[in-house]
């Protein structure tokens, strides 16, 4: 239902509002903590939504939109909050300034579309560790302003908080890079806020809220089905195993998190879509073109069936993780297991290719590295012509062949095929100089592979 003509509401600014970056996640262990905590969310809401009868009310408008504006936006009908997933290892430990948790903890950035959707939305921050020292007196404030919301009563900052609310506001004039147009800019003497600037810090502060303490990605594999999956579980009266409720519904987040989701126009082109007479898209119309992003509560409601109806037969058997760099590198991508393997295979017939030339060829090293060259140039133009394929490993992987294949075999070393010259793009992955993906730290996602294998060896 739309809301009060000239008025939008937090849904229709949510789908209108253009948003600033289209990222995602850029490792394997981000994308599966993100997508844990956004199927927690998912989660919740179906509880809540349950009937008397264990079915999601049709009364009851509840979904999960990740990745738009920023990593997932829980949506009940018009209401919205916007979610910003921060994992914090051991080592980083908890936030304890201002600036930190503005900038390190992406509240900076949660002002930034608070703003842009016309403070119609609220803000949550998701982390595995909390706060301390000035940053936990920071919320101190937002706990006190939200209790002065809900009562609806008048935002006024007691005394022993206002400190840190006014080093809140400085804090946005360093680290938001959408500040309202009317705010003083970022300067090194950074004058004292107006008034207007308190007020709207005070505004945003009292929609924010901070939910600390979720298991770290180390623990998540152990900890998550009991955690989120359980509650539902009991709910239900249902005697079964919470790990394959857990892991099909964990299944459809990871896919929406890569915006993988399914298209009911499929790629089927945008015909006459800007026709003469042609209006703007309503919020039905913007929320419909972005399916492969929202996971709505009968989508969590046929997994959870499916689950309950084979709670063994649902689990995936057990893989081996290959853990070299040009197998984690293809499958942060997604590529197929077959084209890894592959991969692997052409990697070293290049390698020993080589090794053999430069045996009895003086030139051989000046040759490979003249040809190194060349295959850079072919991943960089594949790249540009998948940049936008989701997922983007399969994409690169057939573009890559495509160009190699239509190379002039008068420029190639002598004994070079189009198949080792696919090999040498695997070789130069191996060497981190070819992505299939975002990158990403490859040797702390071969340690977590390390780790998780060995914990459960």
């Amino acid at each position: 239902m739309e809301s009060l003509v000239g008025v939008p509401s937090a849904r229709q600014r949510l789908f209108s509002e253009p948003q600033l970056d289209d990222s995602g996640a850029d490792t394997l262990d981000r994308y599966n903590w993100q997508a844990s905590m956004a199927a927690a969310d998912g989660l919740r809401l179906y509880v809540d939504s349950l009937d008397d009868d264990g079915r999601p009310s049709k009364e009851i408008d509840s979904r999960i939109v990740c990745e738009l504006q920023e990593d997932w936006a829980a949506v009940d009908g018009d209401a919205v909050e916007l979610v910003s997933a921060k994992h914090r290892d051991v080592t980083t430990g908890p936030f304890t300034t201002v600036n930190s948790l503005a900038d390190a903890g992406g509240v900076a950035h949660l002002f930034g579309r608070w703003h842009a959707l016309d403070e119609t939305v609220s803000c949550r921050l998701v982390t595995t560790f909390g706060l301390s020292s000035d940053a936990q007196k920071l919320e101190k404030a937002w706990v006190k302003l939200r209790e002065l919301r809900l009562a609806n009563q008048p935002l006024d900052v007691p005394d022993e908080h206002r400190k840190f609310v006014t080093d809140f506001c400085q804090a946005m004039r360093s680290y938001c890079k959408e500040l309202p147009p009317d705010w003083a800019p970022s300067a090194k003497r950074m004058p004292s806020p107006t008034d207007t600037e308190i007020a709207q810090v005070v505004r945003f502060l009292a929609v924010l809220d901070v939910e600390a303490g979720k298991p770290p990605r180390d623990h998540l594999e152990y900890a998550a089905a009991n955690m989120y999956a359980r509650p539902l579980c009991n709910n239900l009266g249902l005697p079964i195993d919470p790990e394959s409720i857990w892991g099909a519904v964990h299944d459809i987040f990871y896919a929406r998190m890569r915006k993988a989701g399914p298209i009911p126009t499929g790629k089927l082109p945008a015909v006459l879509a800007y026709r003469v007479g042609a209006i703007s898209p309503d919020t039905e119309q913007l929320e419909r073109s972005l399916l492969n992003r929202i996971v709505t509560l009968d989508d969590i409601d046929v997994a959870v069936r499916m689950a309950i109806a084979q709670p063994h037969g649902y689990r995936p058997l057990p893989r081996v993780h290959r853990t070299t760099k040009l197998a984690v590198k293809m499958l942060a991508g997604q590529c197929p297991d077959n084209s890894v393997e592959r991969a692997e295979h052409l990697a070293q017939d290049y390698r020993d290719f080589w090794r053999e030339e430069r045996s009895g060829n003086p030139t051989a090293r000046v040759t490979q590295a003249r040809l190194d060259r060349y295959l850079l140039r072919i991943s960089d133009e594949a790249t540009q012509a998948t940049l936008s394929d989701v997922p983007r490993g399969p994409a690169f992987w057939s573009a890559v062949q495509r160009l190699l294949a239509a190379s002039p075999p008068s420029d190639l070393p002598y004994g070079m095929d189009a198949e080792l010259l696919l090999g040498g793009i695997c070789d130069l992955t191996s060497q981190c100089k070819v992505w299939f993906s975002d990158r990403f730290d490859v040797d702390q996602a071969i340690e977590a592979i390390q780790r998780g294998q060995g914990q459960t060896s």
